[in-house]
């Protein structure tokens, strides 16, 4: 690969559909960054601590355990609220948007996404993840 690798990220993708778990790997993958996929909240929760995310892309509508739910945990563990959140929804309203903020989301981004708009997020938050993990 290229010189990529320095600037890639740990991604961890959250999502109920195969597809959109697939396209999001697919172009993370293509942008030089490393990528762990999680079927739902409980899975992706039992994931985060091994995988150890700078970035989490959660959708916001899955069962058992939804993205506002899974944001919140996330954020509320001592070890894990530095990292970044960024929702994905189908439903980009004002109130979407604002419970996202809530729970502790830095971004929401609509689906269906493109690979620049999935980039362009992670790109948004690789230099504040390099910082708040630069003391390692």
């Amino acid at each position: 690969m290229t010189d990529i690798t320095s600037s890639g990220l740990k991604v961890l993708v959250v999502d109920d559909s195969q597809t959109i778990r697939r396209s999001a790997e697919m172009f993370l993958k293509q942008g030089g960054h490393r990528v762990v996929l999680a079927e739902d909240g409980f899975d992706a929760l039992s994931k985060i601590n091994d995988f150890q995310p700078d970035l989490v892309f959660c959708d916001i509508l899955m069962p058992r355990l939804d993205g506002y739910q899974t944001c919140a945990i996330i954020k509320r563990n001592g070890r894990f609220a530095r990292i970044p959140v960024v929702m994905l929804s189908s439903r980009d309203g004002v109130f979407d948007k604002a419970r996202g903020r809530m729970v502790g989301a830095e971004e929401h981004l609509t689906k269906p996404f493109t690979r620049d708009q999935l980039l362009q997020a992670v790109a948004a938050h690789a230099a504040l993840a390099t910082q708040k993990t630069g003391a390692h």
